[in-house]
C-alpha cells in the first residue's frame, strides 16, 4: 500500500511540476506541492526531490525523447551513483512522459512561437478610374490585400494594404528572396 501511496505521490508532482514549467500555470507553486503531496518530507528533501524531477523533465521534454531514447536515459539514470534515481521514480518518469509527451510538446511549442502571427490573408484587384484617386491622371489596377493577425486566445487583428504594380512585383521579388533562402537552408541540410 505504501508503494502506491509512493507512486500516486510522485506522480503527482511529476503533474505539478509540469504545470509549472511546461503549462505556465501559477497557482502550482513548490510549497503546494510539498504540502500537498509530501508533507512528511523535511523541506530540504523536498527541495532536492522537486528540483531533481523538474531537471529531469526538463531533460526529457527538450530532447523531445522517444522511448528508446527515454529508456536509455533512465537507465543511465538509474544507474548513477550519485544523484540518480530509483527504479520507481524512473517507471514514473516513463509513466507520465508516455502519457504527457504530446501536450508538452505542443505547449513548448506554441511559447517559442513568435507572436502575433499570421492567421489569415485575403485578397482581391480592383480597377481604379482617375475620379476615384482623386482627378490623378494615372488609373489602373491596385491589389488589396488583408492580413489577420493574431494572439493565442485572443480576438485578431485586421491589417489591410493597397498595392499598385510596382509595389506587387517588388513585395513578389522580397518573397522570391525569402523562398530562395529557404530553400538554400533545407537543401544544405
Amino acid at each position: 500500500m505504501a508503494d502506491v501511496e509512493a507512486a500516486k505521490a510522485l506522480s503527482g508532482l511529476l503533474n505539478g511540476v509540469a504545470q509549472k514549467e511546461f503549462y505556465n500555470n501559477g497557482d502550482v507553486t513548490e510549497a503546494l506541492l510539498k504540502v500537498e503531496l509530501y508533507p512528511q518530507l523535511s523541506e530540504e528533501d523536498f527541495t532536492a526531490l522537486h528540483e531533481k524531477m523538474r531537471s529531469l523533465l526538463k531533460s526529457i521534454a527538450t530532447a523531445d525523447m522517444d522511448s528508446a531514447q527515454l529508456e536509455a536515459f533512465l537507465t543511465a539514470q538509474t544507474k548513477k551513483q550519485v544523484g540518480g534515481v530509483t527504479a520507481e521514480q524512473a517507471a514514473a518518469l516513463s509513466r507520465f512522459w508516455k502519457s504527457q509527451r504530446v501536450r508538452v510538446r505542443e505547449s513548448l511549442l506554441a511559447q517559442s512561437r513568435w507572436e502575433p502571427g499570421l492567421r489569415g490573408l485575403s485578397w482581391r484587384v480592383d480597377l481604379q478610374t482617375a475620379a476615384s484617386r482623386g482627378g490623378a491622371a494615372h488609373s489602373g489596377p491596385v491589389a488589396l490585400m488583408e492580413l489577420e493577425l493574431g494572439r493565442a486566445g485572443q480576438d485578431s487583428e485586421f491589417v489591410c494594404l493597397e498595392f499598385d504594380e510596382a509595389k506587387v512585383n517588388q513585395a513578389l521579388k522580397k518573397m522570391a528572396d525569402i523562398q530562395e533562402s529557404i530553400d538554400r537552408i533545407v537543401h544544405r541540410t
